[in-house]
């Protein structure tokens, strides 16, 4: 482990042979690549672990980088917040949800997934579709009423007993079956129902049958080539180079090719130069992938076909039981060329992309450099708005951009605390006051000051922030983005009051839509999460030692707030979860004794 002059672990290595392998960063450091010589620079120390054979020491690799991501290493950017379809199998009525930790829980894990709204849509076609429980409790008392889900036939009744477990489990396999590329049968299955339907002039059960099936059909595996073997094995290209370096992942099921993800890697900057892919990057990048990807699937392909060999492989085949190699003839020679076409394909299109997105980041960049007259590579800029309903539950969102991207880590929420009534400007002031004068103070969840802010209104927000400035003690270029009647940003405008008309910027114009939506957005989920916890609120909530569980259980057992103003302390304790203490509480409130 190399450590800086913090003690910091800012590069995992290993070798059967450390003192060699050490000793060669220092030889010849001339020819090392630019990552290598930053790296050298920064080392103070080193600790080293000694295990007994490879395998232990590619583990031990595997749990280093992952612990302390250390910068000089290829990280699978993210990781932890992929998000996987898991199907709860050790429950009497399993459920399909989205999750993103993976649990040694004995549930069915798919993923992880890149795309969260593919995973969302699934998620939700297949609840649907076969009608399955959503709500967690395992058990439910006598007299427990149905949610809405079940009177809108979108639930069997698991909890009021109405579902048959073995038709259930039958519906559970088949999700289990579609979620492992094996979708040709479902998707057969509703495209005869809708058949049937339309034949016998069920017309809306034929349109609903329909829906499934084109549903089930785009989701589904595409069919794009077979091979004779029915083999489950993934595909591994790395695409791009330094920062723009991704992972692209093929799925083979069943031997047909059914699906591509694409995975973005942290690489070092400057670590490689060249625009023609080294060894040496490929094998951190593939090799990175692999061991941090794969370690965390429950159920790994027993195949890995990459396009060329890699430095760990039989290490890596040991680790993870699963064959690691680079085919050479036949059909999965085929399949290999077919997906390499497409990546090669993708790398233009990507190309082409980050040249769109430089030229649009820089013309961003001369924009800001004009309006805040200071010249950077990389420009802050913040926007703020706030949120309530006729004066209720007033809430204010920070959200941040570094150029044309959003820094979503940066964001900042803020509960009205001063103000009463409808004041949006006076809210604007306290909220700007709160997160400028921590910025002075050092907190570090504010320490990172503005170099232009973006007020979502017109002068009336600008003269706010201005005089939130003064008090705070601090000096910041702020702009006011101005709406026409359509709540689109027309013009910025400044404190003297004078106007940027955007329709002669049209980057501009988007730059500026893009931060409003984004800060308008941020703000009303806030505000929306406040107000509807308000409403599930309950009288209850008011008294000591009755929290939302609590709560709940008296619900369920009397059925109503009058049946618990009516009950005694003895039939308040008779409630699941109610303490001798909780019932006399609850009984003082409503009776208003001591």
């Amino acid at each position: 482990m190399h450590k800086d002059g913090l003690g910091n672990v800012i590069y995992v290595g290993k070798a059967k042979n450390l003192k060699r392998r050490v000793s060669s960063y220092f030889i010849n450091s001339s020819s090392h690549d630019p990552k290598v010589k930053k790296m050298i620079s920064q080392v103070s120390e080193f600790e080293y672990i000694t295990t007994k054979t490879e395998m232990e020491a590619l583990i031990l690799e595997c749990n280093l980088i992952k612990k302390y991501a250390p910068k000089y290493n290829v990280l699978l950017r993210d990781d932890k917040t992929y998000p996987y379809i898991k199907v709860t199998t050790g429950e009497p009525f399993p459920r399909i949800i989205k999750t993103r930790p993976l649990d040694k829980d004995g549930a069915k894990y798919f993923g992880p997934y890149s795309d969260v709204g593919a995973v969302n849509q699934t998620v939700k076609l297949l609840n649907k579709l076969f009608s399955l429980k959503r709500c967690t409790p395992l058990s439910f008392p006598s007299g427990f009423r149905p949610c809405l889900n079940y009177h809108i036939g979108e639930c069997k009744g698991a909890c009021i007993g109405a579902a048959d477990e073995r038709e259930y489990r039958n519906d559970i396999e088949k999700a289990l079956e579609f979620l492992g590329g094996r979708s040709k049968a479902l998707v057969n299955e509703y495209k005869e129902k809708m058949s049937r339907a339309s034949e016998e002039m069920r017309f809306e059960e034929a349109a609903m049958y329909r829906d499934f099936y084109l549903s089930l059909k785009a989701l589904g595996e595409t069919q794009r080539v077979s091979m004779t073997s029915s083999s489950d094995l993934d595909m591994l290209f790395p695409l791009g180079s330094g920062a723009n370096t991704s992972v692209v992942l093929f799925t083979v099921r069943k031997g047909k090719l059914s699906g591509r993800e694409t995975f973005t890697m942290s690489t070092p900057l400057g670590a490689y130069s060249s625009e023609e892919r080294s060894m040496e990057e490929y094998n951190d990048v593939v090799g990175g992938f692999i061991k941090q990807y794969y370690t965390q699937l429950a159920n790994p392909p027993k195949e890995i076909l990459i396009p060329k060999p890699l430095r760990e492989s039989a290490a890596l085949e040991e680790m993870l039981r699963a064959k690691i190699h680079v085919p050479m003839r036949g059909d999965k020679y085929q399949l290999l060329k077919l997906a390499e076409r497409d990546v090669i394909e993708m790398s233009k299109m990507l190309d082409i992309k980050i040249e769109t997105a430089r030229e649009r980041e820089d013309g961003i960049r001369k924009i800001l450099s004009r309006l805040t007259g200071v010249e950077k590579e990389i420009y802050r800029v913040e926007s703020y708005d706030i949120s309530n309903t006729n004066g209720v539950d007033t809430v204010g969102a920070m959200v941040v951009f570094a150029n044309l991207r959003p820094a979503k880590k940066e964001y900042r929420r803020f509960r009205i605390k001063t103000i009463e009534g409808q004041d949006d400007y006076g809210s604007l002031r306290e909220m700007l006051i709160r997160r400028f004068r921590r910025g002075v103070g050092n907190d570090e969840k504010f320490n990172k000051m503005p170099d232009l802010i973006l007020m979502d209104g017109g002068l009336g927000q600008v003269n706010a922030a201005v005089k939130a400035m003064q008090e705070s003690g601090v000096g910041i270029s702020v702009l006011g983005m101005v709406k026409d009647d359509s709540h689109r940003t027309r013009a910025l405008v400044n404190s003297r009051g004078e106007e940027i008309d955007l329709k002669d910027y049209p980057l501009l114009f988007k730059y500026c839509g893009t931060i409003q939506e984004e800060v308008h957005r941020f703000a009303i989920e806030y505000h929306r999460s406040l107000h509807s916890k308000r409403a599930i609120g309950s009288v209850l909530d008011e008294i000591t030692g009755i929290g939302p569980a609590k709560r709940n259980a008296l619900l369920i057992h009397f059925k109503s707030i009058d049946e618990i103003k009516k009950a005694g302390i003895e039939e308040l304790k008779e409630c699941d979860g109610i303490t001798e203490k909780n019932a006399e509480a609850i009984y003082a409130f409503f009776h208003k004794t001591n």
